[in-house]
């Protein structure tokens, strides 16, 4: 059994701080990567909004989960040795070979089966743990924090994932 990535969050908290922490840097990288395709001022705000931007942070967060990988047997006996786990898998009961990721602080776990494609199998795993396991908790948050605050703007505006960046274009 192998392991991909580095992050494994114990808590709630410490997955939001890192969830939140990636904000800036989505930002960052979506503002490079339009440079480069030479957006202009008025194509970026047209273009990248606050949805890029989180798609970005998304995909940042969820590529450095710590994935576990391995054969369908050492699968069976780490859920043998965590039945206090819900584990949600997907793909074929039938294929030698699991990818799994588990998030301590729900008592959750995902996993996908694969043949051949290991990397494509991680990628799915990753999306998969997190639609299911993270995003559901973020969202809420958000949605409490904008609730109590009675606040109707895009929401990620104060973690650096809100409203595109003016400062580009030619010069920029």
């Amino acid at each position: 059994m192998e392991t991909e990535g580095s992050f494994a969050p114990e808590s709630e908290e410490e997955a939001r701080a890192a969830f939140e922490s990636a904000g800036p840097t989505a930002r960052q990288v979506v503002r490079e990567a339009a440079k480069a395709m030479s957006f202009d001022r008025e194509e970026y705000r047209e273009r990248v909004t606050s949805d890029v931007v989180e798609t970005a942070r998304n995909v940042l967060f969820a590529d450095r989960l710590a994935v576990r990988v391995g054969t369908r047997e050492e699968f069976e006996t780490w859920t043998d040795e965590h039945p206090e786990y819900e584990v949600t898998e997907v793909g074929s009961p039938n294929v030698e070979r699991v990818v799994w990721h588990a998030a301590p602080f729900s008592k959750e776990a995902v996993a996908a089966t694969y043949q051949n494609e290991r990397e494509a199998a991680v990628g799915t795993l990753r999306r998969q743990a997190f639609s299911r396991l993270y995003r559901p908790r973020f969202e809420s948050e958000e949605e409490n924090t904008e609730t109590e605050a009675g606040d109707d703007t895009e929401s990620g505006a104060e973690d650096g994932v809100g409203e595109a960046d003016e400062e580009i274009g030619p010069g920029s």
